[in-house]
C-alpha cells in the first residue's frame, strides 16, 4: 500500500515542495484505517492519494518500487516512509525537510526511534537498550562525523532524485532500506541523522515475531555483503577511505563480528574451557571486554542499570539465533529470503488491537518450544554441572545462569503472548 500526500499548501506541498508520504501497514486491516484517513484528508481539499496492490511480490521493496511508478510521484521531490506502526509528530515534515531543501548533497534524513511500550514486558526493556545504543553510536556517531549510516527503513525522508540515481528499491535482500543506503553513499550523497526528531513505534513484545524480525534483520545484512563487497571495492566514486571503512566497520564488524563472536566467546568457548583444564581464558577477554561493554549500555541507559544481566544473557542468547541468520545470509542457504512481516499487538496506537488478531485459536504450550535453544541449555548444564564438581573456578555461575535463559527462551516463556 502506498499513500501519496502533497502536504498543506495544495500543489506544491509542505514548505513548498513536493513530496510523497509513504505507510507500509503490516496487517490488511489495517489498510481500510489508511484509506479512511486519506478520505477525511481529501474531502478537507488536500491532495491524497491512497494505492493498494493486490499481491506481495518483492514485499515491502516491491511495495515502494511500484509506489514509485504512480504519475504523480514525478512531480515530487521527496520520499517520506513510515512503518504501520510509527506515528510521526505533526511537524516531522516542518524538521525534516529543510535539511534536505537547503544542502542538495543531502539524500535522506533519518530520525529516531521512540517506543511506547518498553515497560510491557522485560524482552521491551532489553530491545530498548539495544536500539538506544544502536542510534547513539551508529546513527548520530555516523551522522556527527560524516561517516556513512544505515537508513532504518522507517521514520526517514528521502531525495527522489538520489534514490534514482542509486538505482531505486531493489528485492534482491530482505534489507532493502540498507541496500539503497548503500548504493547512494557509493554515489556519492550525504545522509544526516536527526536524534531529536523522535517517532514513536511499538517494539515487537512476542518471542516468535521478535526471532524472525531479527533473522530477516541479521540474514538480510550478511547477505547484502556478500552481494556488495565486490562492488563496493570496485566503485571509483568514493574514496579508498570510505571502502575500508564501509567494508570494515560498517559490515563486517557491525554486521558479521558483532554476531558470532559473542555468541562462539561467551556460549561455545567459555563453557568448553571448563572440561579442558589445559585451556586457560585471559582476563580481558571473560572480565575487561564485557564489563566494559556493560559499561557503555549502562552510560546510555542509567534508568535500566539493573537490568544490564538480564540484557546480557538475553542478548547471548539472540546471538545463537543471530549468528545462525548471519550464516544463512553469507551462504545463501535455504530461508535467506524469508520475510515475515514482523507482528505488533496495536500498542502503539489509540485504538484497540485488531479483533482478528486476538482471537487466533490458542497453540499448545510446547509449539512455542525450540529444541535447538533446549539442546543448548542442556549442553551448558553439563559444563557447569562438571565445573562446580571439578573446577578451581566459579564459571559455572554464569554458565548456569546463560542456561537456565536459554530454558526459558527456548520453551517461549518471554515475552508477551496473543496466541
Amino acid at each position: 500500500p502506498l499513500g501519496a500526500q502533497d502536504g498543506e499548501d495544495e500543489e506544491r506541498g509542505l514548505l513548498g515542495y513536493p513530496m510523497v508520504l509513504v505507510q507500509i501497514p503490516m496487517y490488511n486491516e489495517r489498510e481500510d484505517l489508511v484509506e479512511l484517513e486519506c478520505k477525511i484528508w481529501a474531502k478537507k481539499g488536500k491532495n491524497v492519494k491512497y494505492e493498494v496492490r493486490n499481491n506481495r511480490e518483492g514485499y515491502k521493496a516491491g511495495a515502494l518500487k511500484e509506489g514509485m511508478l504512480h504519475a504523480y510521484v514525478q512531480q515530487c521531490d521527496f520520499l517520506a516512509v513510515f512503518d504501520a506502526d510509527f506515528q510521526p509528530e505533526p511537524d516531522f515534515l516542518m524538521r525534516t525537510i529543510p535539511y534536505l531543501a537547503r544542502n542538495p548533497q543531502i539524500a535522506l534524513v533519518q530520525a529516531r526511534w521512540e517506543f511506547v511500550n518498553p515497560n510491557e514486558c522485560l524482552m521491551t526493556r532489553i530491545q530498548k537498550m539495544t536500539l538506544d545504543y544502536h542510534f547513539k553510536v551508529e546513527q548520530e556517531a555516523g551522522s556527527s562525523t560524516f561517516a556513512f549510516f544505515g537508513f532504518n527503513g522507517t521514520a526517514g525522508v528521502w531525495r527522489i532524485s538520489a534514490i534514482k540515481e542509486a538505482g531505486g528499491w531493489d528485492d534482491r535482500t530482505t534489507v532493502e532500506d540498507m541496500d539503497l543506503a548503500v548504493r547512494a553513499g557509493l554515489k556519492g550523497w550525504k545522509f544526516v541523522y536527526v536524534g531529536d526528531v523522535k517517532v514513536k513505534s511499538e517494539l515487537p513484545s512476542n518471542l516468535k515475531a521478535y526471532r524472525r524480525q531479527q533473522h530477516r534483520w541479521t540474514c538480510g545484512a550478511a547477505n547484502l555483503f556478500r552481494k556488495m563487497g565486490a562492488e563496493i571495492l570496485l566503485t571509483k566514486e568514493v574514496s579508498l577511505w570510505w571502502k575500508l571503512y564501509l567494508l570494515y566497520s560498517f559490515f563486517l564488524v557491525r554486521k558479521v563480528v558483532a554476531h558470532v563472536v559473542p555468541f562462539v566467546l561467551y556460549c561455545v568457548v567459555i563453557p568448553f574451557s571448563v572440561l579442558i583444564p589445559e585451556i586457560k581464558i585471559p582476563a580481558w577477554g571473560v572480565v575487561y571486554i564485557p564489563t566494559a561493554i556493560t559499561v557503555l549500555y549502562a552510560v546510555r541507559n542509567p534508568s535500566s542499570i539493573h537490568f544490564i544481566p538480564f540484557w546480557i544473557l538475553f542478548e547471548n542468547v539472540m546471538s545463537f539465533h543471530r549468528t545462525k541468520a548471519t550464516f544463512i545470509g553469507l551462504l545463501e542457504l535455504g530461508s535467506v529470503n524469508e520475510w515475515v512481516v514482523t507482528e505488533k499487538l496495536g500498542s502503539a496506537s489509540n485504538t484497540k488491537p485488531v479483533p482478528q488478531i486476538l482471537e487466533r485459536p490458542r497453540c499448545r504450550f510446547w509449539d512455542r518450544w525450540t529444541v535447538s535453544e533446549l539442546l543448548f541449555a542442556v549442553f551448558l548444564f553439563v559444563c557447569a554441572t562438571y565445573n562446580l564438581v571439578y573446577g578451581s573456578d566459579f564459571y559455572f555461575i554464569y554458565i548456569y545462569l546463560q542456561a537456565i535463559t536459554f530454558i526459558i527462551v527456548g520453551t517461549g516463556f518471554c515475552g508477551t503472548s496473543n496466541s
